[in-house]
C-alpha cells in the first residue's frame, strides 16, 4: 500500500482528493496538511511514501516547505499539484526538489499513476514540461544549485537521445521500445547521464541539460 500526505490550504481540495484516491487499491491517505507547517509535521510522524503538495497556501507554501524537507534530509518523493498559472512557481519547485508535477485538473488515473511512479523511485516530467515551461527554463539563469557543478563530460550521441525522450516524458520502457533497447541498458544509460550532469534524478537533470544548452527549448 502506498500511503500519502495530502497537503492543500483548501479543506474542499483535500477532501476531494482522499475521497478519490480511496477509489484506489494500492493508495492510501494517511494524513493530510492545510498548510507547510503541517506538511512537515505529517512527513515526520508519518513517514509517507508520497507526499502530495500546493504550491499556493498561506504562511509557508510550497516552495518553503520544499526546501525545509531538503535542508532536513528527508528523501519523501513530493508531487507538486498547481495550474496553468504557477510556471515560474513549477520551476522553482523542481529546483528544490520536487520529484513531479501535475495540474489539478489531472484525471484520477493519472494521479494514481503518477503517486505509483513517484513512489517507486521515478520522477515525473510531463512532455517536455509543457512549451511554456520549457521556454520559461530555457530563459532564465543557471540556478545556484547548479552553479557549483564543473562542466560536465560531454554526452555520447546515445546519451543524449535519451535525455530528449527523458525530457519529453518517456519512461524506461517507453525509451527501450523506442530506441529497441534492453530496459537495463536503458537504466544504465540513465545512470551515466545523471552521473555526468551532477545530478540526483532525470528532472533535474533536464533543468540542467536545459541551461547548458544541450536541450533546446521550443521556439516562440
Amino acid at each position: 500500500m502506498i500511503r500519502v500526505v495530502v497537503t492543500d490550504d483548501q479543506a474542499l481540495m483535500r477532501q476531494g482528493l482522499a475521497s478519490l484516491l480511496v477509489l484506489s487499491s494500492d493508495v492510501e491517505v494517511v494524513g493530510n496538511a492545510g498548510d507547510g507547517d503541517e506538511a512537515l509535521e505529517r512527513v515526520t510522524e508519518l513517514e509517507p511514501d508520497v507526499l502530495l503538495l500546493d504550491l499556493r497556501m498561506p504562511g509557508r507554501d510550497g516552495i518553503a516547505t520544499l526546501e525545509a524537507l531538503r535542508d532536513r534530509g528527508s528523501d519523501v518523493p513530493v508531487l507538486v499539484l498547481t495550474t496553468f498559472d504557477d510556471d515560474e512557481l513549477v520551476l522553482r519547485a523542481l529546483r528544490a526538489g520536487a520529484r513531479g508535477y501535475l495540474l489539478k485538473d489531472v484525471a484520477l488515473e493519472e494521479l494514481v499513476g503518477a503517486i505509483r511512479t513517484l513512489a517507486a523511485g521515478g520522477t515525473l516530467v510531463q512532455p517536455a514540461l509543457t512549451d511554456r515551461l520549457l521556454r520559461g527554463i530555457g530563459s532564465h539563469p543557471q540556478p545556484d544549485d547548479f552553479a557549483h557543478l564543473p562542466t560536465p563530460e560531454p554526452l555520447t550521441p546515445r546519451e543524449t537521445e535519451i535525455l530528449r525522450l527523458l525530457a519529453s516524458g518517456f519512461s524506461n520502457r517507453e525509451i527501450a521500445e523506442a530506441l529497441f533497447l534492453a530496459e537495463g541498458t536503458v537504466k544504465n544509460h540513465i545512470s551515466t547521464v545523471l552521473a555526468k550532469l551532477g545530478v540526483r534524478d532525470r528532472t533535474r537533470a533536464v533543468l540542467r541539460a536545459l541551461h547548458l544548452g544541450l536541450l533546446a527549448a521550443p521556439s516562440s
